[in-house]
């Protein structure tokens, strides 16, 4: 054999070993952030396994789609064609942020976000007690920025 047609072979089968590699790639995203991936080319319906851990959302007029991380875990996104015929399959993992640190105690569990100074954050699995208060001043302290939480409930915060 000629070396033009092994060089010719050896770039078909890497080809196909990078598609393969493509079709199972990962999509890391972070717990309650956003990111922007490019939609597989004639895309026209997205369908996500679990929308408990990722939500996607594609963008009008663009070739693009919104992932944000929901849950932790993994789930995959299948994005279809027109005729409803399989274009791509790819795996999202929802992640936890970095900067988060988590205090354990017995079954209780506290979290905070350090981005260099640690403040009290809500997570997915703390405590109920402290992510209930903690969601309900966060829910009254953006009702106070926007002006729609009445002087009423100022002291109920407690």
């Amino acid at each position: 054999m000629s070396s033009r047609l092994w060089l010719a072979v050896a770039f078909v089968l890497a080809s196909g070993a990078s598609q393969a590699r493509a079709e199972t790639s990962m999509i890391a995203v972070t717990l309650d952030q956003a990111k922007i991936a490019r939609l597989p080319q004639g895309t026209a319906t997205l369908i996500v396994g679990n929308p408990m851990i990722a939500d996607v959302t594609m963008l009008k007029n663009s070739k693009t789609m919104v992932i944000t991380g929901k849950g932790f875990g993994q789930t995959n996104l299948i994005a279809i064609d027109g005729t409803g015929s399989l274009i791509e399959e790819e795996q999202i993992q929802v992640l936890p942020a970095k900067t988060v640190l988590v205090l354990q105690s017995g079954s209780s569990r506290i979290s905070y976000s350090c981005n260099p100074t640690c403040m009290p954050t809500v997570q997915l699995g703390d405590d109920n007690d402290v992510f209930n208060k903690s969601g309900t001043q966060i829910t009254m302290r953006n009702g106070f920025a926007e002006g729609s939480v009445s002087a009423s409930m100022s002291g109920s915060g407690k």
